[in-house]
C-alpha cells in the first residue's frame, strides 16, 4: 500500500509543472503516488502531463472549482496514510517527501507538519517557516523576506501553509476536509485552526525544503480576487472558528485590524473589493456552519486565545 500520496492543484500552471514534477521524480525515497488536479486549465497543462509525466494521475474538473475543491478531490482519488499538498509552482529538495514524512511521524499528535519554503528565486530568503494567526484577524507568514538561515528549528507553529506541508489523512477526514466555501485563500489556516480546537498540533519541520515562487496561480501579490476573497475568508473563518465569548473579547481588536487593512487596501486601490469581501463573509457565515463549542476542548481554546495575543507582537518583531 502507498504510504504517501501528493496531491498538486493546477489552474494554468503549465510553466510551472515541469519544475515541480521533475523535483518529486528526483526524490531519493520513491515510495508515493502523485495526482494532479486539473481546475479546468486552458494552456494544456493535461497534456504536457501525460506526455512527460505519465507516472502522474490526473483528476481533470471541467471548470476552475477552487483550491479547496482541488485538493479534496485529490485527497479522496489518493491512497496514502499521509497526504502532501504541494503547490504547482514549487520545486523540491530530494529529501522533501522523506523528511515530511519522518516529522508527521515523530509528533503523534501533530495534524500537519510544513516544510520550510524558501524564496525560488533567491534562496537565501524565506518565504514561510509556518503561517500565524493574531488577535487582529491577521494571517501571516513566519520569516517571509527573512536570511532562511534563521529558520532551522523544528518547532508548533499556529497552521501549515498547504503549498507544502503533509497531513494525516484520518485527521482530514474526521475534521471533514478543507471547507469548499473558502474557494481559494486561508483554507488552510481554517482547517489548521479546526484541529487545534480538536487538540491536534501543527509543526513547522525545517529539514523538508521546497523552493517557492509565489502567486503562481493569481498572477499577483495584489488583485481585486484575492483581496476579495482573502476578507471574505476571514470574516467566515473567524465566525466558524471562534465562539461567543471568545468573539467578543477579541472585537476590539479584530475591528481596528479590518480597519487597518480596509485603509492599506484603500491606498493599493483595492479598498471597495476589500469591503465587498467583508459584506460577504457575513452572507456566508452560516449557523450550521459554526464550529460547535465542545468543553472537553477548552485548554485548546485557551492556548489558541494565547496565542492570538502573542501573534501580535510576533507580527510587529517578525519573529
Amino acid at each position: 500500500m502507498t504510504e504517501v500520496s501528493v496531491v498538486i492543484p493546477n489552474y494554468n500552471g503549465r510553466a510551472f509543472l515541469d519544475g515541480v514534477l521533475r523535483s518529486l521524480r528526483s526524490q531519493r525515497e520513491t515510495d508515493f503516488e502523485t495526482i494532479v488536479v486539473d481546475n479546468g486549465s486552458t494552456d494544456d497543462s493535461c497534456g504536457f502531463i501525460e506526455k512527460n509525466y505519465p507516472e502522474v494521475r490526473i483528476v481533470k474538473f471541467p471548470d476552475n472549482r477552487g483550491f479547496a475543491s482541488a485538493v479534496n478531490e485529490g485527497i479522496r482519488n489518493s491512497r496514502g496514510k499521509y497526504v502532501i499538498l504541494l503547490n504547482n509552482d514549487t520545486e523540491a529538495d530530494e529529501n522533501f517527501t522523506a523528511e515530511l514524512t519522518r516529522a508527521i511521524k515523530r509528533h503523534k499528535k501533530a495534524f500537519s507538519c510544513q516544510a520550510k519554503m524558501i524564496n525560488m528565486k533567491d534562496r537565501s530568503v524565506m518565504d514561510d517557516a509556518g503561517d500565524y494567526y493574531c488577535a487582529f484577524g491577521w494571517a501571516f507568514a513566519r520569516g517571509k523576506g527573512r536570511d532562511a538561515s534563521g529558520y532551522n528549528k523544528e518547532e508548533r507553529i499556529f497552521s501549515s501553509c498547504a503549498g507544502a506541508a503533509i497531513y494525516r489523512r484520518k485527521a482530514l477526514e474526521k475534521l471533514g476536509m478543507f471547507d469548499d466555501e473558502h474557494f481559494a485563500y486561508l483554507e488552510d489556516l481554517d482547517v489548521g485552526y479546526r484541529a487545534r480546537l480538536k487538540g491536534y498540533e501543527n509543526w513547522y519541520a525545517p529539514r523538508a525544503v521546497v523552493y517557492h515562487v509565489g502567486s503562481g496561480t493569481s498572477g499577483s501579490r495584489y488583485n481585486q480576487f484575492k483581496t476579495r476573497y482573502s476578507s471574505r475568508n476571514n470574516v467566515y473563518m473567524i465566525y466558524k472558528n471562534m465562539p461567543a465569548a471568545q468573539l467578543i473579547l477579541n472585537l476590539p481588536f479584530l475591528a481596528a485590524g479590518f480597519g487597518v487593512k480596509l485603509a492599506y487596501f484603500t491606498l493599493k486601490g483595492f479598498g471597495r473589493e476589500y469591503a465587498a469581501g467583508i459584506v460577504n463573509g457575513f452572507r456566508i457565515s452560516r449557523p450550521e456552519k459554526k464550529v460547535g463549542f465542545d468543553v472537553r476542548f477548552l485548554p485548546c481554546y485557551l492556548q489558541i486565545q494565547a496565542e492570538l495575543f502573542i501573534n501580535m507582537v510576533r507580527f510587529f518583531t517578525k519573529s
